[in-house]
């Protein structure tokens, strides 16, 4: 019986194995791949979560993240806005980062199961039962779900966001090219958008989401991008000029920005599994390392000894996640409805660059405060 089971070893997961180990707690992580590796993400963090981050052990200076401070935001058409930002964030691949926290969790004595498939889940008197692939069970008082965008655990616990067919994939690329350190810039085009950054090592990430209508339409991610996103001519220089690391790009289909619980079947979630931002607002990161932080405490609080308040856990991690972050999640849906169609996109742009107290607020609303 452990005190605590991470179903997966993303940020989220990783955070709250870290700052539960440091509070002496018996805690197992459910992992499906092997650490170091690749994930769909645009790989920019907000600087709010850098003093979280140094408190709990992570020199993020040993790691050579990029340092960013404007962002560039343009439409098919021409368009463009160019904004500082007041916060600032850091560009880091979750290889690295992920790697990183892997490697601190283990030095505080959290247990990994590695390329362990979870495939059923049951809350049984005042603990969970859980099953994996390959027959073995394990036994938790308190379960955390930390298993990204979508997962087949999310049908098997009835969350209604699953059964409500997402019109969008993701695709990422780390490449080599020529594009100015300090800069994230997102570049528009038809149902969808694309984001660049520079990472560690001068490498650079390119992550874009795209509607399923447009793969379809065209038959293959390579055509889609000729044919669709190299309308934008910032798009169209980035990929004829730069070098891509990967031999295939990373893929992942059904990207949901329904809303989610936090709590469900006595799971708490955090990170993606909890709620999702649109990725055109880049504070997916810090979302996960921000609700992982809160579950911990809240966890620390209502679970000490064999003693836990289950019932008062739930409703106080379900409320302050509320607090902290569904504003959040409200403003970036609305702003990704600004973003796809040329006109739409040309004019929002327009808009937002001659009012730009206007965009700083925005950024702001999705963004949160130094923790």
């Amino acid at each position: 019986m452990k005190d605590i089971l991470i179903i997966g070893g993303g940020l989220g997961g990783l955070i709250t194995s870290i700052c539960l180990a440091d509070k002496g707690y018996n805690v197992l992580v459910i992992e499906k791949k092997e650490y170091p590796f690749h994930k769909v993400c645009g790989e920019y963090i907000s600087n709010e979560v850098k003093p979280f981050l140094q408190s709990i052990g992570l020199n993020l200076a040993d790691l050579c993240p990029s340092e960013i401070s404007r962002l560039k935001v343009t439409s098919p058409l021409g368009a463009e806005v160019n904004m500082q930002l007041d916060l600032g964030g850091f560009g880091l691949s979750r290889y690295t980062l992920d790697r990183a926290l892997y490697e601190l969790a283990k030095s505080k004595g959290v247990s990994f199961l590695l390329k362990g498939q979870v495939e059923d889940v049951n809350f049984e008197g005042d603990s969970f039962n859980i099953k994996l692939q390959d027959g073995s069970e394990h036994y938790a008082r308190i379960v955390v779900g930390s298993f990204g965008k979508r997962s087949n655990l999310d049908r098997q616990l009835n969350r209604k966001f699953f059964f409500k067919r997402s019109p969008y994939i993701g695709v990422k690329y780390h490449i080599r090219t020529e594009f100015p350190d300090d800069l994230i810039a997102l570049h528009n085009f038809k149902d969808g958008y694309c984001g660049i950054s520079k990472i560690e090592d001068n490498k650079y990430c390119l992550c874009y989401l795209s509607s399923r209508n447009n793969l379809k339409d065209h038959g293959n991610i390579d055509e889609m991008e000729k044919e669709v996103l190299f309308r934008n001519r910032h798009l169209k220089y980035i990929f004829e000029n730069s070098d891509f690391l990967y031999k295939k790009p990373e893929v992942i289909n059904e990207i949901s920005f329904e809303k989610k619980e936090a709590v469900s079947n006595h799971l708490l979630f955090c990170g993606d599994a909890a709620g999702m931002i649109s990725p055109l607002c880049g504070n997916g990161m810090a979302m996960a390392i921000h609700s992982a932080k809160i579950l911990s405490e809240l966890i620390s609080i209502h679970f000490v000894k064999s003693s836990l308040d289950r019932q008062l856990l739930e409703a106080q991690y379900s409320s302050k996640w509320n607090e902290l972050f569904s504003t959040r999640l409200f403003v970036g849906r609305q702003i990704q409805k600004l973003f796809g169609q040329d006109l739409m996109t040309e004019l929002s742009i327009r808009f937002l660059n001659s009012a730009k107290p206007v965009s700083r607020q925005l950024i702001k609303m999705t963004h949160g405060k130094p923790f």
